[in-house]
């Protein structure tokens, strides 16, 4: 187990705190659990890095440590505002004093057995309306002829198409609601009964919760709801003990005192997850869903019944105790929506103050527009993201936005059409506002088609350069992109086109796909990420194929300071954890740059399994490399160096094939291989599925006609059944078949894999050939049988040349320039942190450039690395697990490289291996294998 930076755990420390672990922990748990607990005890900005494999327990550790130091921090902030209340009565008499802190205390505690009185009551009644109807009504939508949208067949005739889509007169006005208000996009109607109801800003909550609203908070996030689920089942397991001191707590008639108390957890989500209207949630793309939304709010005669409001208090109070009162998750949340008949998307904001953790998904927390319409306020909280090998791509990916050539000219058609039939009944404002949007989408479409006869099918687009035509570089896009959204346009215009063409609509008529039938919904997206500040993106077109050919703009974030700065300078303490994060060098630089080394902590755990489960070797060539030499001196055609200008090399590919023939003989059950591109595995194959020339044709008897050779590819098909996965095609079919080859006595030769040449296969397990960065390295579990060996071929650098890449270098080369040579006149930031400057002078610019380069260089590489370790992680899921992990480029044998993998990878390494070839790897693998089949594993 390595530490890196510093290391918080000691032997008294450990032993001495409880985490309330429904287990016994392992070492590694409990080292993780503590490191995480200092690190939000510490505070002031605090950020863990922290890494825990897949199959230690992580979710788990990480619920037992913040859990464990936030309750003991809720009962330390009691004691505190007892002594400072003492502290302010210095002088009064003694019985003052002590009359003053018991009605205090026995207020605290009172109010705090009240409100857990009312939810185990709560709970109570949920767990006997559980057992009566079961769990099997979860999800179920109402589908009643009443609830259908304006859009069915029953009600087409008598729709009212201007009051339907008519866009509502609309004035550049804010109704007196500030810039920095969340609501203020919203109708004046809307924000009036949110307000009313306790959901808005001009109106804090009044209820029973007291100062809730002030408590500290722990927001967990992580990549896919699943992921989330996962969390809240894992939270339900543990137990802990009472947020207030247990010296306040009354005796029961027994005699004895609560002695745990329910976590109070809260999962948020978008409406497209927790709408219960069904004639919204039908309308399926989330931004038709929120339109909608907020479009019926500010309807007299149409509001949506399920909105809280003041004849609904009550029920909205029940949604709150309710989720309050059990761990749900987002299913749970609308059927308990669902059940009460309020609309949990907004009912969950009255659960907030009273929530001590909220689980919500990437995109809802790290958008400060998203956290600031939930009303999430990081300051003084906490904040866990899991899964957190990926957030920087996942930054990226929250502002990222783009638009085709085909969506363009649909919006403008669409935009044609809803003229064509209400233009004469637009009015001030909105026709001059219809008429901009009709400009940008011109002035877009000319460019695009311009970039059509460009050469090269990729490159960067001057953003300047985009609404040159038409006028349209005089829009001032702000007010454009907040008139849409108050507006509702592009919902107004898409669903009369929509109903239009449902109309007209002959049976035999394609159906036009819902991509371009939310063409406007995606331009403003794309005008949205155009505000962006122009440093930290990049616009680029790309040429796509296809019949016709199209091409799109896309919009790109190249750091993700800037949009991760307010999450880092806001929190108490920032924690990244998942089972893969080294190398962590870029989270530092990229995530916290101006963070000192003193305000990281970082860990990366061992496994928990022991060392003789895990075999990890280095294969650099095939034939042994001689005492004293380098793995970079085996001769040419015996090494393995997959590097973009070698790796089309087909002696190389033929005897990668040949090494994992020899493999496949001797690990059992499931073999995984990664390749750095779905081309290069398309090539691979291609060479192994051709006639092997050194192999010539069968000699036959009786003058028949020689037999023809067996392929590479035939004698692989021959020892495992072999399946590749293949761009844009379904992972879940290809993994079904697989697993079913592996674990079924007598598997099928299902679609996906290869023909036997054998009439009667004799095949033993799968192999299974998948892509860096696939649908197959990430979040599939490979376990036990299914993953007895990982193998990995060649370092999957990404395309250099790209236009993408080519703009990331850049900026981290200039960037890091600019900081390399400012002027610094103050040693820390606000957090405590060190400035960016590694000196206390500027450096030159010779000697910035050259850091930046390096700088560049490392984040690529980093790249690279993530992606690897990430595919490695596959294999090895739980304790009892055991699997050989295959390198197979002899770059993995340099110390640079190495260092980048993760630290239990490390540590399982065969000394010296890359100097074996394959004689030595086959001896390790047969070794073993064969003391696991001794072990009766």
């Amino acid at each position: 187990m390595t530490a890196a930076t510093k290391n918080p755990v000691n032997d008294s420390g450990v032993e001495a705190l409880d985490f309330h672990h429904p287990f016994t922990p392992y070492d590694v748990q409990l080292q993780f659990m503590r490191t995480a607990y200092d690190v939000l005890e510490e505070g002031n900005g605090q950020v863990g890095i922290l890494e825990s494999p897949t199959g230690t327990g992580k979710s788990l550790s990480l619920i037992c440590s913040t859990l464990t130091w936030l309750r003991n921090h809720k009962r330390q902030q009691y004691e505190a505002t007892f002594n400072a209340t003492a502290a302010g009565m210095v002088g009064e008499p003694d019985w003052m004093v002590e009359a003053t802190l018991r009605r205090k205390r026995d207020e605290l505690a009172k109010r705090w057995e009240e409100r857990e009185a009312q939810l185990e009551r709560v709970r109570a009644r949920e767990k006997a309306l559980e057992e009566k109807a079961g769990r099997a009504s979860k999800r179920q939508r109402l589908d009643d002829g009443d609830d259908e949208g304006p859009f069915s067949k029953g009600k087409r005739k008598a729709l009212d198409e201007e009051a339907e889509f008519l866009i509502d007169d609309w004035h550049d006005s804010t109704d007196g609601v500030s810039d920095g208000d969340p609501l203020s996009q919203l109708s004046k109607e809307t924000r009036a009964l949110l307000a009313k109801v306790g959901l808005g800003q001009a109106k804090k909550i009044e209820d029973d919760e007291g100062g809730a609203e002030d408590e500290i908070k722990i927001y967990y996030t992580s990549r896919t709801h699943s992921q989330l689920t996962q969390f809240i089942a894992e939270l339900r397991r543990p137990t802990f003990p009472p947020s207030i001191p247990s010296e306040l707590l009354s005796k029961g008639d027994q005699g004895d005192q609560q002695s745990t108390e329910v976590v109070k957890q809260l999962p948020l989500s978008s409406r497209q997850k927790l709408c219960i209207n069904p004639a919204v949630s039908r309308l399926g793309s989330l931004s038709a869903i929120n339109d909608r939304c907020t479009e019926l709010q500010s309807k007299s005669n149409a509001k949506c019944a399920f909105m809280p409001n003041a004849d609904n208090l009550k029920q909205t109070h029940q949604f709150r105790d309710t989720v309050l009162a059990m761990v749900p998750d987002i299913e749970d949340m609308y059927r308990i929506g669902k059940q009460i008949q309020v609309c949990p998307y907004y009912a969950s904001r009255t659960a907030i103050p009273g929530a001590e953790v909220i689980t919500l998904p990437y995109p809802l927390l790290l958008q400060k527009s998203a956290r600031d319409a939930l009303g999430i306020k990081l300051e003084g909280n906490v904040v866990i993201i899991d899964e957190a090998h990926n957030i920087m791509d996942a930054v990226a990916n929250v502002y990222a936005a783009e638009i085709r050539l085909s969506e363009l000219k649909r919006a403008r058609q669409m935009l044609g059409a809803y003229v064509k039939r209400f233009g004469k009944k637009l009015k001030g404002e909105n026709r001059v506002m219809v008429a901009q949007v009709g400009r940008v989408v011109e002035s877009l479409s000319e460019w695009l088609d311009g970039a059509s006869s460009l050469k090269g099918d990729q490159g960067i687009a001057d953003p300047n350069m985009l609404l040159k035509s038409r006028g349209a570089d005089q829009t001032n896009l702000y007010k454009l992109i907040r008139y849409i959204q108050e507006s509702k346009l592009a919902y107004k215009i898409e669903s009369y086109i929509s109903h239009a063409e449902s109309e007209e609509q002959d049976p035999s008529t394609t159906k036009i796909s819902t991509r371009s039938s939310l063409a406007l919904h995606t331009l403003v997206s794309f005008l949205t990420a155009l505000t962006n500040l122009s440093a930290e993106g990049r616009t680029f077109y790309e040429k796509i194929a296809g019949s016709p050919p199209d091409i799109k703009l896309s919009y790109l974030l190249l750091s993700p300071t800037h949009a991760f700065s307010s999450i880092a300078s806001s929190a108490r303490a920032v924690i990244l954890a998942g089972g893969t994060m080294s190398p962590f060098k870029d989270y530092k630089e990229h995530l916290f740059p101006t963070f000192g080394p003193e305000k990281i902590t970082t860990l990366s755990c061992g496994h928990v399994i022991p060392p003789s489960s895990l075999c990890v070797w280095t294969l650099a060539s095939t034939k042994p490399i001689p005492a004293g030499s380098s793995s970079s001196n085996a001769a040419a055609s015996d090494a393995f160096e997959f590097s973009f200008q070698k790796r089309s090399d087909r002696i190389m590919i033929r005897q990668l094939g040949l090494a994992l023939l020899n493999m496949c003989s001797v690990v059992p059950d499931g073999v995984v291989v990664f390749f750095p591109s779905y081309g290069y595995l398309d090539q691979v194959v291609a060479v192994w599925q051709a006639a092997d020339p050194s192999r010539p044709p069968s000699k036959t008897e009786n003058s028949t006609p020689p037999t023809k050779p067996l392929t590479l590819w035939d004698r692989l098909s021959a020892k495992k059944f072999v399946f590749r996965e293949t761009k844009g095609s379904s992972s879940d079919e290809v993994l079904q078949s697989y697993t079913q080859a592996i674990l079924s006595p007598t598997p099928p030769n299902p679609s996906g894999a290869a023909a036997s040449a054998d009439p009667k296969p004799r095949q033993t397990g799968a192999l299974l050939l998948s892509v860096v960065g696939g649908k197959m390295s990430e979040g599939i579990n490979f376990s036990d049988r299914l993953g007895r060996c990982v193998v990995v071929v060649g370092l999957p650098y990404p395309n250099m040349q790209s236009a993408e890449w080519k703009a990331r270098i850049e900026y981290i080369e200039s960037s890091t320039v600019a900081r390399l040579m400012a002027p610094h006149t103050d040693a820390t930031n606000d957090n405590g942190g060190s400035k960016a400057a590694p000196t206390e002078t500027p450096l030159t610019r010779d000697q910035a450039m050259t850091q930046a380069k390096q700088a560049a260089r490392d984040f690529y590489e980093n790249a690279c690395m993530r992606a690897v370790n990430q595919s490695i992680g596959r294999a090895i899921r739980h304790r009892g697990d055991y699997a050989a992990i295959v390198l197979a480029d002899r770059r993995f044998a340099t110390d640079r490289i190495r260092s980048k993998l993760p630290g239990w990878i490390r540590g399982g390494m065969a000394p010296a291996s890359e100097a074996k070839g394959l004689q030595g790897l086959m001896g390790a693998l047969s070794g073993f294998f064969r003391g696991k089949r001794e072990e009766g594993r």
